[in-house]
């Protein structure tokens, strides 16, 4: 099994004295100010916590936007910080950019055209040239910032992300030498979805700048060579999963991203949580009754109408669960700058007013909604061990790590998680997962109904084998993976 210590010997022996380098729009530390003093905080982002661990290993440095209100008062003059503040392990770099930019870059092209695209969840992308514009300026930025914290060293650059795709093409062809790999971490869509997008060549060929490219499942990777095959003059090598461009190879392969199940594990055994259980259950009104758990940010992908229609249906279909059931929904609000990210705001906070009036008694209501923004680690993990069974329902979605970090915090071997076939976690986890469809309300609801009453030996059986299979494949396996992969190229190309 791989572990920090693997993934540390491995970068230790194979990269030696490279220059390892991580490249997102998402910083993984956040300085704020409260009041006269700063805050360090960790962003609800998946990105950062999947790659935080990784970074620790490697001991390298991170270029991202810093956007924090304190973030310019922690750097030093070249405008860094060490990270962790508590016990450093790597610095992380900040790229400043102005509101225009990131209007038109973030909201505009990244959020606004590249998200709805590829998540192929019936919102309608929204190309604007002003935006693509900002979009390309932007990576510029970032790939000069890149280029001269490399100078004449030997390095690798690991660029992340729908941000940043112009960004390895631009580093490649300044400096060569440079081993440059991208993650893509939401869905990549079929050929004819694709094409709609007006900037579809100049996307395809910043991404072929990329040595390495990789996509949480095989499905994505295949689209991706499907898309450049109809697109561009060039060679797909379908044996190998290689594309060759003007003397130019990438691989394209599918690396699975997960978690540090063994860090959530323990984390989720420290009495602390017991405590804050305790506490949640004080300030929510909850007794003996059993608590079904989402966790997501507010954005229309995740099928959170979807989620809540169903919770609906499971009552009027199984009433005898009235004031048994409670179901804690926690939503992280996102992109609020957006027309698309108001509405499903607005529609969220209906469907739960609704329902709730439709279906409480007492001091009983069946949906508690959380803001996320106020909720801390501690909570999180609490709300996690207190549920029977956690709902991931997404419309589409590149992996979701909400369902192995559920999984990895359950040490008693219980709880049921509840999934979405078009999650990439499915992948790994639908043979023991109870899976449905979530534009399927009625099926939603008996998924539900079959959660709360599945006896606790098969809850058991269930769950010891999803921990299993998270646990073997990690985040530092993912890791290893991923860099031997890159030596891998790094020996053919020498």
């Amino acid at each position: 099994m791989s572990t920090r210590e693997s993934l540390q010997t491995l970068v230790k022996e194979k990269l030696g004295d490279s220059l390892f380098i991580v490249v997102s729009n998402r910083e993984p530390y956040i300085h704020e100010w409260a009041g006269d003093r700063i805050n360090c905080l960790k962003p609800p982002s998946g990105l950062t916590t999947a790659l935080d661990p990784v970074m620790h290993s490697c001991r390298g440095i991170w270029i991202a936007h810093g956007g924090g209100s304190a973030d310019r008062d922690v750097v030093d003059e070249h405008d860094k910080v060490p990270v962790p503040p508590e016990n450093p392990h790597y610095f992380l770099k900040r790229v400043w950019l102005t509101k225009q930019e990131e209007d038109g870059y973030y909201y505009g092209l990244a959020n606004g055209a590249l998200w709805p695209l590829c998540h192929v969840a019936y919102t309608r992308p929204s190309f604007s040239e002003s935006a693509w514009s900002m979009y390309k300026r932007v990576n510029e930025v970032f790939a000069s910032v890149v280029l001269e914290e490399v100078g004449h060293r030997k390095a690798f650059v690991f660029v992340q992300d729908y941000h940043l795709a112009l960004v390895p093409r631009l580093i490649k062809e300044r400096n060569p030498n440079i081993t440059v790999a991208q993650f893509w971490h939401i869905p990549w869509p079929n050929p004819e979805v694709m094409r709609i997008c007006p900037w579809q060549e100049e996307l395809l060929l910043g991404l072929l700048g990329n040595d390495l490219l990789g996509f949480q499942i095989r499905y994505y990777s295949d689209n991706f060579l499907n898309t450049v095959n109809s697109s561009l003059e060039c060679r797909v090598d379908w044996e190998r999963h290689e594309v060759c461009r003007a003397g130019h190879k990438t691989v394209v392969q599918s690396f699975p991203i997960s978690i540090d199940f063994a860090q959530i594990s323990r984390e989720s055994k420290q009495p602390r949580v017991t405590q804050e259980i305790a506490r949640l259950k004080k300030q929510l009104r909850i007794g003996n009754e059993i608590v079904g758990l989402g966790i997501d940010r507010i954005d229309y992908t995740k099928g959170l109408p979807d989620r809540l229609r169903a919770i609906d249906r499971f009552f009027e279909k199984y009433p005898r669960y009235a004031k048994q059931v409670v179901f804690v929904q926690v939503g992280a609000p996102s992109r609020i700058h957006l027309d698309s990210y108001k509405r499903i705001h607005a529609d969220v906070e209906t469907l739960v007013e609704r329902i709730n009036w439709k279906h409480a008694s007492g001091h009983w209501k069946p949906i508690i909604y959380l803001n996320g923004a106020n909720m801390s680690p501690l909570s999180i993990a609490a709300l996690r061990r207190m549920a029977r069974f956690c709902v991931v329902s997404s419309l589409h979605d590149g992996m979701n790590l909400v369902a192995k970090e559920f999984v990895a915090s359950r040490f008693d071997e219980d709880g049921v998680l509840i999934l979405s076939p078009f999650t990439g976690a499915s992948r790994e986890l639908a043979d023991h997962a109870l899976v449905v469809n979530p534009y399927a309300t009625d099926q939603f609801a008996d998924a539900l109904r079959q959660a709360v009453e599945m006896r606790p030996r098969e809850r058991r059986r269930r769950m010891r084998i999803m921990r299993s299979i998270v646990q073997e494949n990690n985040i530092y396996k993912w890791a290893e993976d991923i860099t031997l992969e890159l030596l891998k190229f790094q020996a053919r190309t020498r």
